[in-house]
């Protein structure tokens, strides 16, 4: 009888191991972004400047997707750590440290630090209370920025930032070609650890955490302790992205800690998909080049344009692009 159990208990294992080792399995359809991104360096030279801005900011949307996507945290300040690593690392080059990998582990340590710091205490709140936490978080940081303006650079912003080249070889130009493959290869990076912890264990109880806190509380879950895990993780992938803006555009200001970079960052998450890892490979680009073009159309008045492309997506396209690609699954597979 003892035997009999042991041996079920073994299978059960083996079960869940399996499964588990299925759900880490790479798909083929998630090689499509990156191809797509090696594709666009070839197709579109005259474009790798905003290319690689693009990537950045897809770096700084993944970062987000994981605090409201997987565990549920809601805020409006995440540019807080955005712009306190793009200022870690401005500062840096400004100042004689001019090696571009130490400056983005920098930035990602400083950025985790003030987002620990301040888990600790926006995380006891929820709700609007949360919200208000983290823009409070947000306001504080672009205020003292403005007032320590000797070492910030204040609303003139941080200038004289000079960056190495790339393993001492590829140099930075206007032309971005070696920031788009540098920005790249970070976002892969960043990618891949993302996509660890959505499909760990871990991952699965934020996304226990993100559906009913109390229940993960009664089996014995840590909620509070995951909360400021992830929470402190998000913010060093948002300092990791400032860190790629500032060295690729060698500027910092106070825009970078403002209400309305946390907001656009929103506006991309929902139109790509809130919550499937892959919603800001598609929200970003598609943002950042309706901004481009619809600017150059009319610039006086463009951000109607991107007010009505953002109604027609809610009305039209519920859960983003990628929840219509996922309905279109479901019914196919239905047939």
């Amino acid at each position: 009888m003892t035997d009999l159990s042991s041996r079920d208990l073994m299978g059960d294992r083996k079960v869940v191991v399996d499964a588990f080792a299925r759900r880490h399995r790479f798909k083929w359809y998630e090689a499509i972004p990156w191809l797509v991104a090696i594709a666009c360096y070839f197709l579109f030279e005259n474009y790798h400047a905003l290319g690689a801005q693009i990537f950045a900011t897809i770096l700084f949307a993944l970062s987000l997707d994981l605090l409201i996507g997987f565990a549920g945290i809601v805020t409006l300040g995440h540019a807080a750590f955005f712009g306190v690593g793009a200022y870690a690392a401005g500062v840096m080059a400004a100042n004689g440290w001019q090696e571009p990998f130490s400056e983005i582990l920098v930035a990602a340590i400083v950025a985790s630090g003030v987002g620990f710091v301040s888990g600790l205490i926006v995380l006891r709140t929820a709700g609007l209370t949360l919200l208000m936490q983290t823009l409070v978080v947000a306001a504080l940081l672009q205020e003292l920025a403005n007032k320590w303006s000797s070492v910030t650079g204040g609303s003139d912003g941080l200038l004289g930032m000079k960056i190495d080249p790339i393993f001492g070889a590829f140099r930075f130009d206007l032309f971005g070609d070696t920031a788009y493959v540098y920005c790249l290869g970070v976002l892969f990076i960043g990618w891949l650890l993302a996509r660890n912890i959505v499909y760990s264990s871990f991952g699965r109880s934020l996304t226990g955490i993100r559906e009913n806190a109390n229940r993960m509380h009664a089996i014995g879950a840590p909620v509070d302790r995951r909360k400021i895990i992830i929470y402190t993780i998000s913010a060093a992938l948002a300092g990791v992205s400032g860190a790629l803006i500032a060295q690729t555009t060698a500027l910092v200001g106070l825009n970078t800690l403002a209400l309305s970079k946390s907001g656009e960052l929103i506006i991309m998450l929902v139109i790509g998909g809130i919550g499937r890892l892959y919603g800001g490979f598609i929200g970003v680009p598609l943002y950042m080049i309706a901004q481009d073009r619809f600017s150059q159309i009319d610039p006086i008045y463009w951000y109607f344009w991107i007010g009505l492309f953002m109604i027609l997506v809610v009305v039209f396209a519920r859960g983003g692009v990628l929840g219509v690609f996922e309905r279109f699954n479901q019914r196919r597979r239905s047939r």
